[in-house]
């Protein structure tokens, strides 16, 4: 059974779901579906499982508060502080989390549709196998953030913080980094298609043995970064700086690198630069110009 909000104080509600949570028999599952609890204090609460569908929560302290297999769907909580809460495994179409602080906090297997976490503070968050579809992480500050087997798809991480963030073996598709910092992220064993990085900072960045299908790296900053057997398919570097970048091993399907800069560049070979597109503004991994010549050495750094 359920219990709507109106008919009970909070308190009541809370106590009762801490009953339905020990025995469905004795207590009753909270329902706040509709219910505005504006700067309500809930920190450390057990609102495993409840239902908060269309609730209102701004401002609200939830810290360390169990919200695991919460129903958040359409659910507002804007400038709210999740921080160290875990909402694993929580349903979250339409959510709001708007300048939400959230360091710390747990929303592994979340299934999120339309939410948006637009400018939320996510530092060390965990989203490992989140299955996040057309939502806003637009200039959030996600440092150290773990992405480990998440599936993401058009994704909007535009302008936000990701330095040393961690997607191994994510699934990403369609999705918009530009002018994010990605610093130091790992990106090892993870699928990238069709993913926009214009102008990102992606420096030693770790890319190895990720698959890379017509991405963009337009004037991004890719300085050190790590492509080791990679395998990539029409990716755009036009104008990138990929000084230092290591590509042993990489399987590369005509790569733009007309403008880049390649300077210092280890393991190109020879048949990765002739069948990349340079020209006479490319500067190869010898320092010199290009385009490209067979047996010119020029995939030599100095």
């Amino acid at each position: 059974m359920t219990l709507a909000s109106p008919t009970l104080p909070l308190a009541a509600v809370l106590r009762a779901h801490a009953l339905w949570l020990a025995n469905p028999a004795e207590g009753r599952r909270a329902d706040l579906s509709g219910v505005t609890f504006n700067e309500a204090k809930l920190a450390q609460e057990n609102l495993s499982r409840a239902v908060l569908t269309g609730a209102t929560l701004l401002d609200a302290i939830l810290t360390d508060a169990n919200l695991t297999g919460c129903q958040m769907d359409r659910a507002d909580l804007q400038r709210a502080n999740l921080a160290g809460a875990d909402l694993s495994g929580a349903s979250l179409a339409h959510a709001r989390f708007t300048g939400a602080w959230m360091p710390g906090a747990n929303l592994s297997e979340i299934v999120a549709k339309e939410a948006c976490f637009r400018r939320a503070k996510l530092k060390a968050a965990r989203l490992v196998e989140a299955n996040v579809n057309d939502t806003s992480f637009q200039e959030a500050s996600a440092e150290e953030a773990s992405f480990h087997q998440a599936r993401l798809s058009e994704v909007d991480f535009q302008d936000a913080r990701l330095s040393g963030a961690q997607f191994y073996h994510a699934r990403i598709q369609f999705s918009k980094f530009n002018g994010a910092d990605l610093s130091a992220a790992i990106f090892t064993g993870s699928k990238l298609d069709h993913c926009g990085f214009l102008r990102a900072k992606l420096t030693d960045v770790k890319f190895a043995r990720a698959e890379i299908v017509q991405c963009s790296f337009r004037e991004a900053d890719l300085r050190g970064s790590d492509f080791r057997d990679a395998r990539m398919r029409g990716s755009d570097f036009c104008r990138a700086i990929l000084t230092g970048a290591r590509f042993g091993g990489a399987h590369l399907n005509t790569p733009d690198f007309r403008r880049a800069n390649l300077q210092g560049a280890r393991d190109l070979t020879a048949e990765h630069l002739l069948q990349a597109l340079t020209d006479d503004s490319t500067t190869l991994p010898n320092g010199k110009r290009g385009p490209y010549l067979r047996y010119s050495g020029a995939e030599k750094p100095r």
